[in-house]
């Protein structure tokens, strides 16, 4: 049987980037994609203890399993502790993306800033990293930052504005940090935008995407 990830995405714009990235590094990997933009208006609005949106999680999970996906991992970083937790029934592994960037930004730390767009992805993020910290045995100083200007540009689809609005205030308040964490996988060209910089900025799709490979045995270089 070959191997089969699906994706579940908050936004339609992530298709064509972890298309790119699953070709690039796992082009023997089979892909589908759900995408749900309502789970994440949800979520800001009922939050994360709501019990129907719970379920709705669990359903789209194993919706995105459903044609023979092995893998499923959730993009989405206000909702991927949600999904990592979803009962599967041993029917297929739920992940989330950033988990790779959370262990690897613990390794760079101990001082770690936390860059989102929304608030909704600061707790699930940072207690990602808390996670991986304890994991891994390392200490973690986490300082955290809302970009307050950054999310109506992606809302109207102008993705050139949102990406200078984090990296501008990325550039402004990253001077006493070891590593920034892009929190949103939506932020991801920003940190090609900040490779001149002293500190490493980290974002979640193609680490993500480098342990989806290693997850199928396949190794990238």
């Amino acid at each position: 049987m070959p191997h089969r990830v699906a994706f579940l995405h908050t936004s339609p714009v992530h298709v064509a980037t972890f298309d790119r990235l699953m070709q690039a590094l796992a082009p023997a990997v089979a892909v589908t994609h759900v995408v749900d933009e309502a789970l994440l208006a949800d979520a800001q609005r009922v939050g994360l203890d709501d019990a129907p949106l719970v379920a709705r999680v669990q359903a789209t999970m194993a919706r995105a399993a459903a044609e023979g996906a092995s893998l499923v991992v959730c993009t989405c970083s206000t909702l991927g502790g949600l999904a990592e937790r979803v009962p599967t029934g041993g029917r297929f592994v739920a992940a989330r993306i950033d988990r790779a960037m959370a262990d690897r930004a613990v390794r760079r730390g101990p001082k770690v800033l936390v860059v989102a767009a929304l608030e909704s992805a600061i707790g699930p993020t940072e207690a990602l990293i808390r996670e991986s910290a304890h994991a891994l045995g390392a200490p973690v100083s986490l300082r955290t930052r809302v970009v307050p200007d950054a999310w109506p540009f992606f809302e109207r689809g102008d993705l050139l504005g949102y990406v200078s609005a984090v990296a501008r205030d990325v550039r402004a308040r990253c001077a006493d940090a070891d590593v920034v964490v892009l929190a949103q996988a939506s932020m991801a060209p920003a940190a090609a935008a900040l490779g001149d910089l002293d500190v490493e900025v980290l974002a979640s799709p193609a680490l993500g995407v480098r342990a989806v490979a290693a997850h199928f045995g396949i190794k990238v270089p």
